[in-house]
């Protein structure tokens, strides 16, 4: 697939399709027992350099956060009453200082269960770039793009299986390889795989299959 001449209508058609998809959740039954909280949070995509790319942050430390530390999208848990593109909408602001007004949402991916036991919901949105970033210091050390396309290749990732607890069965991770230093996994690499599988028009199901470009 030619990412770089993929365009904002057929990313808006493909996730228009997607609602009608199944949530990904691959933990297997009884490991997470108590009910999913909901979150949110918005995959970013710049054109830059005449390429796609997908905007990620590396969380601070933080205690009371059990991604902190990590490779995210902006985003995080919502509050009473908060539809998803508010609470994407609203956390990319107070992580990274990005007006609402500077996102053109396309639409949003299925539900995705998190280890941290989150229901959440992938925005899709494009950033006007360049855009001028203000990174909340307690939430957020580094703010970076990954070309869409060196996402997409299959040689940059791999799955490793997770132990579980009481004899269940394990699950499968997604680790891509470090890109400036910094690695995608978990939660966040699953999100990308779905995402360019609905982009491929082959997301009816969540699967961790390599893809072919």
């Amino acid at each position: 697939m030619d990412w770089e001449r993929l365009d904002e209508a057929t990313i808006r058609q493909r996730l228009t399709q997607a609602k009608a998809y199944p949530p990904d959740d691959p933990y297997p039954p009884g490991l997470l027992r108590t009910p999913p909280r909901p979150a949110a949070v918005l995959i970013p995509f710049v054109r830059h350099q005449e390429r796609w790319h997908l905007l990620f942050i590396h969380r601070a430390e933080n205690p009371h956060d059990p991604h902190s530390g990590q490779v995210s999208f902006p985003g995080g848990r919502s509050e009473d009453g908060e539809r998803p593109p508010e609470t994407a909408l609203r956390e990319t602001e107070e992580e990274l200082g990005i007006s609402p007004r500077m996102v053109r949402l396309l639409g949003e991916m299925p539900h995705q269960r998190t280890i941290s036991n989150y229901w959440i919901t992938p925005l899709v949105g494009v950033l006007s770039w360049p855009v001028p970033l203000q990174p909340a210091a307690a939430e957020v050390t580094r703010v970076f793009l990954i070309p869409l396309a060196w996402l997409a290749d299959p040689a940059n990732r791999e799955i490793r299986l997770r132990e579980t607890p009481a004899g269940l069965p394990p699950f499968p991770i997604v680790y891509y390889r470090p890109y400036q230093g910094e690695i995608i996994w978990g939660a966040t690499a699953r999100m990308v795989l779905r995402l360019l599988d609905i982009l491929r028009g082959q997301g009816q199901r969540p699967t961790l299959a390599p893809f072919q470009n």
